[in-house]
This record gives structure tokens, C-alpha cells and sequence, in this order.
């Protein structure tokens, strides 16, 4: 079998993933009947030993509904007339997937607001309350 590269340090074996073609409701004239270029593409990611278990927590975050509860991602296509468009476009979406989910978040570090800031902020504040009650109206102090 041959190997994919999906992401930068990932590959995996053709073998892993498993391929169903079916007829495609849409565009197709008279073959949309007979011919079946609908793709469904099934990567078992949980038994798969070509990703780390960070990046397989991660694609499992990123894949949402379209991974299984047994770990299994359903990646379809159905956009084109052409089977093989159809087969390149899931493996293509597929890809895209690994590869965000193999880059690491950054950690947010919690920072305060400097001084400087503080006060600008305060100015503004002030400022506007200025601008508001120049809107009140004068009372009269004869009634």
C-alpha cells in the first residue's frame, strides 16, 4: 500500500481508509441514475497509529458531528458529476482537517491592563458622560 501525506510529519497508510460510492441526488443528466459519484470516505482514528493522541483529541474537537462516538471520521463529497473529483475533494477536505489539527494552539497567557490604558479608558468614560449631560435639558428653578 501506499502512503498519504496528509500534514507535515503525517502520513497514512491508503489501506486505513475505507471508500463507498453511491448515487448522487443532483446534477448528472441521465447518469445521475446509473452512475454512483457520491464519496464517503471512513478513517478510523481512534485505531490509527499515524497520529499522536494530541492531534487525534484535536481532530476529534475539529471534526464535530462527522466523527463517529467509536472514533470513526466520515468525510463526504458530492459536489461534482466525477467520482474521482468527488474521491480527490474528500481526500482533499480530509487533509485540511489533519492539518489543523496537528498545529498546537497557542496558550493564552493572562495579562492585566496597563496603567496607561486604564486611563485612557477612564478619559473616554469621562469624556462621554461630558457629552451626555450636555443632552439634559435646564430645569427651571422658578417653578
Amino acid at each position: 500500500m501506499s502512503l498519504l501525506h496528509l500534514a507535515p510529519g503525517i502520513e497514512v497508510d491508503e489501506g486505513e481508509l475505507d471508500w463507498e460510492f453511491v448515487r448522487a441526488a443532483g446534477p448528472g443528466g441521465q447518469n445521475v441514475n446509473k452512475v454512483a459519484t457520491a464519496v464517503t470516505l471512513r478513517w478510523d482514528v481512534a485505531a490509527t497509529q499515524a497520529l499522536p493522541d494530541e492531534v487525534k483529541a484535536r481532530l476529534r474537537k475539529l471534526a464535530g458531528s462527522r466523527m463517529t462516538e467509536s472514533g470513526v471520521l466520515i468525510v463526504e463529497s458530492r459536489a461534482t458529476r466525477s467520482q474521482l473529483r468527488n474521491r480527490e475533494l474528500a481526500l482533499a477536505e480530509l487533509a485540511t482537517l489533519v492539518r489543523r489539527a496537528a498545529v498546537r494552539p497557542k496558550t493564552r497567557r493572562a495579562t492585566k491592563p496597563t496603567a496607561a490604558s486604564q486611563q485612557e479608558r477612564l478619559a473616554r468614560k469621562a469624556q462621554r458622560s461630558r457629552i451626555k449631560s450636555l443632552r439634559r435639558g435646564v430645569r427651571d428653578h422658578d417653578e
